[in-house]
């Protein structure tokens, strides 16, 4: 294939050497470019579609491909890019001095001196380059781009004195919180960018920045590869790193590379350091040397003289061959054997593994190889890496990987619950499927899978941003320090439906009720100015509040345990006098920041309402009215007590009755007051209605049975109106209909100790026929079993006998009375539950 002219771009940062070659390629017939990042190959992506449309321009990347049938141009990272070009018009490769990254410089190495465009290839990059490309491509035509604007040291800087539009780099992801942390105290906040972040999150956090909803970024070294940003400022918050094997200190070009972000065209630009921090011995200041100084501001760094090689078209005969191949040394003096990648070590690590005896012949072991090429997004190191690699090596091997198992997998991780930690983690996970969901031969139904994945990065990576924005950007603050100061006078303050206070668009509390609350993140300065800017505007507001609720007849109001409530907040309590229907309002503090005259006016038109929702307890009210008056009698006003704090019934043996002279029932009974069989009680307050209203007002706290049913399936936990029945409960009036029955038969019956009752009364209520055995026990009824049929003979059984016997008091309680063998009653008398006691004395006389 014939080559054509060979450029190589050099400059430093803010040299327009991407946008040069975006006009070259565009002005070509076809064209391709390969990136370091796929961040930027979408951001030129989308520039080279908005020129030539998206049916002209493919974009291939490790996680995701658009590929129109038609397309000229192509946009791809290094290691996507075809090595020799593709046969394509223009070829360019940004950032090609990635060639001396001892991680990935091989795969720059390889494309900066095979990919070639048939018309014109063009190697952009940092000056540092161009002694090693003239010895490897002495054809190639050098080039160097000025710098647009001038960079500057500045000196130290406090953080809480930065410039707007600066950004901080720190080296680790705790390094990076801390300063985001700090800024969000002292200047509403900043975006966070790093390298752990995916592509998505990443430009979201920039356009926070870049919008000007904060004034700073906080980043690690990722900020230095092709992020181009509005800034002013960069303040190295540490000026060592990590870099996989030791802590060092930045090398000048490597510095430069980030302070070079600030600046834009012909705006210049400023670097320095943080005021405060320590150098690599923890003894010294944090600061920049005059030659590093000199160095950044004009330009010159140490030009490189290796470039990392590796193999890049190794045999695949036997995995001892492909790793031979893999670690062989380059024949050129430029070149240097690239250090163990992780990539080569999985490989390593698996061809000892017993399953890698199985992979022979040259298609297995390059499939093998391709599997081991599995990125490790999550940066879990070389073992666990490995693990994830053999993994997918047993499905690999028999064929490809099923839709179903792989829509599981990314299912599992498409979850957006989670910390920050826990997304990013998410986030790399789903970049390894996302990759292998891109592979042709690995995973059937390609396309839809890959879909999946990318929309399930895309909904991670808008949570990460979410949590990353809550974490470090405090609107509200910013706002502050942008445009009020500190006089609370200038808050324009609003109150949103859903009861949230807000300074301009920013929200400063919560108005719950009638109560405001700061928001509980704010720091203490800005606490005491919302504070002040809410109380001011609160009697205004909540007058204008309490007037709505009042006017809307108190809508979404309720009486719960006798406070009225309001939305979870309490307005009022209500305190019981002598009436039950005239109780007095003890109003909730909060009630005291409305204006005097709405305050009046809302208290009582709550009375009012309060009284309405009490209506139910009118007989209680007339037993109360009763009770106090001193023409009742002594007796008769104990047994009314004995109702009143029984909430409209008492046990017989509990209400006093025995002492109750006889001309005084008349006088209880045009009460509402039944004197029954087991209870003394008013029917009208065992309505669904009173009931309801007893547990509301707070007067009864026991269970409430809201529906008031006629029986209860289980009587562990007694309601407000019931009594036992058994294992069942009974509502009280209930009971008595009972029982009254059950005196009627007995009244009708010729013999008074074998007296039929029928069960189907009690059994249509929904007693069962062992708690009717209970209740009627309860009574003073004892059962008489009747014999069985004898054998051979038909009809009917005979029915029970029963007969009755006043209850007394300290019976042992009564069992079950069945035989368990037989499953019938016994002929013996079965022993009783404790008796109400002597009140029954004159219970004959009250049935009859």
């Amino acid at each position: 294939m014939s080559e054509g002219a060979i450029k190589a771009v050099l400059g430093p940062t803010n040299t327009g050497k991407t946008h040069l070659a975006i006009e070259r390629m565009c002005a070509h017939s076809s064209g391709a470019m390969g990136f370091p990042l796929r961040l930027l190959a979408r951001e030129v992506y989308d520039r080279v579609v908005a020129i030539k449309g998206e049916k002209q321009v493919a974009l291939i990347t490790g996680e995701e491909r658009i590929e129109p049938p038609d397309a000229r141009y192509l946009c791809c990272t290094a290691e996507a890019m075809p090595r020799d070009g593709g046969g394509r018009a223009f070829v360019a490769l940004d950032e090609a001095q990635l060639a001396a990254d001892p991680e990935r410089g091989h795969i720059f190495t390889d494309r900066l001196l095979h990919a070639r465009g048939r018309e014109e290839t063009m190697l952009l990059g940092a000056a540092t380059l161009e002694p090693v490309l003239k010895s490897l491509i002495p054809r190639a035509e050098v080039i160097e781009r000025p710098r647009f604007s001038t960079l500057s040291h500045i000196g130290p800087r406090k953080l809480s004195r930065l410039p707007p539009r600066s950004a901080i780099v720190a080296f680790s992801a705790e390094a990076v919180y801390t300063a985001a942390e700090m800024l969000r105290r002292f200047r509403g906040g900043a975006a966070v960018v790093m390298g752990a972040l995916s592509p998505e999150t990443r430009n979201r956090q920039v356009e926070l920045f870049q919008s000007g909803e904060v004034d700073y970024i906080v980043a690690t070294d990722a900020i230095g590869m092709g992020l181009n940003l509005d800034l002013t400022h960069v303040a190295f918050a540490a000026l060592t790193k990590f870099d996989g094997s030791r802590m060092r200190r930045l090398i000048p070009a490597e510095m430069a590379q980030i302070a070079g972000r600030a600046g834009r065209h012909q705006r210049d630009g400023t670097f320095g350091t943080l005021a405060g921090g320590r150098g690599h011995d923890s003894s010294s200041a944090l600061e920049f040397t005059e030659e590093e100084i000199y160095a950044i501001e004009e330009h010159r760094f140490a030009p490189l003289t290796k470039l990392f090689w590796r193999e890049a078209e190794p045999r695949f005969d036997t995995l001892a061959t492909l790793i031979g191949d893999l670690e062989a040394r380059p024949d050129e003096p430029e070149l240097a054997a690239a250090p163990e990648a992780i990539d080569l070590a999985v490989l390593k690590k698996l061809a000892d593994e017993p399953f890698a005896d199985s992979i022979r012949g040259a298609g297995s072991v390059r499939r093998f190889w391709e599997a081991c090429s599995l990125p490790d997004f999550r940066q879990s190191g070389v073992d666990t890496h490995a693990r994830f690699v053999a993994r997918l090596w047993e499905d690999l091997r028999e064929g490809y990987l099923g839709a179903d198992y792989v829509a599981a997998r990314i299912a599992e991780l498409d979850t957006t619950t989670g910390d920050i930690a826990t997304l990013q983690g998410k986030i790399a996970a789903i970049r390894s499927w996302a990759y292998i969901c891109q592979r042709p031969d690995w995973v059937l139904a390609r396309d839809e899978m890959a879909a999946r994945a990318r929309a399930a990065e895309a909904r991670l990576s808008d949570a990460l941003h979410a949590r990353l924005t809550e974490r470090f950007v405090n609107r509200r603050t910013a706002v502050l320090m942008r445009s009020m100061g500190t006089d609370p006078n200038l808050l324009p303050v609003t109150l949103d439906e859903d009861g949230t206070l807000r300074v301009e668009d920013e929200a400063i509390g919560t108005v719950t009720g009638f109560r405001f609350a700061v928001d509980a993140s704010a720091k203490a300065s800005d606490h005491r100015m919302l504070l002040a800017a809410g109380e001011k505007a609160l009697p205004k507001i909540l007058g204008e509040r309490a007037a709505a609720l009042r006017t809307g007849g108190f809508d979404g109001v309720a009486m719960e345990r006798g406070a009225i409530m309001w939305g979870g907040h309490e307005l009022a309590r209500l305190d019981f006098g002598a009436h039950v229907l005239e109780p007095r309002l003890e109003p909730a503090r909060e009630l005291s920041a409305l204006p005097d005259g709405e305050r009046a006016a809302f208290l009582a038109a709550l009375t009012v309402w309060a009284e309405g929702r009490l209506q139910p307890l009118e007989p209680l009210a007339r037993l109360q009215i009763a009770a106090n008056d001193p023409d009742a009698g002594s007796q008769a006003r104990a047994l009314l007590l004995n109702l009143i704090a029984g909430h409209g019934y008492v046990a017989r043996e509990n209400a006093g009755i025995q002492h109750l002279p006889k001309e005084m029932r008349p006088y209880l009974r045009k009460l509402g007051v039944v004197f029954g069989a087991l209870d003394v009680f008013v029917p009208a307050l065992l309505k669904p209605a009173a009931r309801a209203a007893f547990q509301a007002s707070g007067l009864d706290r026991r269970p409430l049975e809201e529906a008031m049913r006629s029986v209860l399936p289980d009587a562990k936990t007694l309601a407000s109106g019931y009594r036992p029945a058994g294992d069942q409960a009974i509502r009280v009036d209930v009971a008595e209909k009972l029982l009254r029955a059950a005196h009627q038969s007995r009244a009708q019956a010729k013999d008074q100790r074998k007296v039929v009752i029928d069960p189907s009364l009690a059994i249509s209520t929904g007693l069962t026929a062992r708690s009717f055995t209970r209740l009627l026990g309860a009574a003073g009824f004892r059962a008489q079993q009747a014999k069985a049929l004898a054998e051979g003979a038909y009809g009917p059984p005979a029915p029970d006998r029963w007969h009755w016997r006043s209850p007394r008091y300290g019976n042992a309680p009564q069992r079950d009375g069945r035989n368990e063998r037989r499953g019938k009653p016994r002929g013996k008398q079965p022993d009783r539950e404790p008796a109400p006691g002597n009140a029954f004395a004159a219970l004959a006389n009250l049935v009859r």
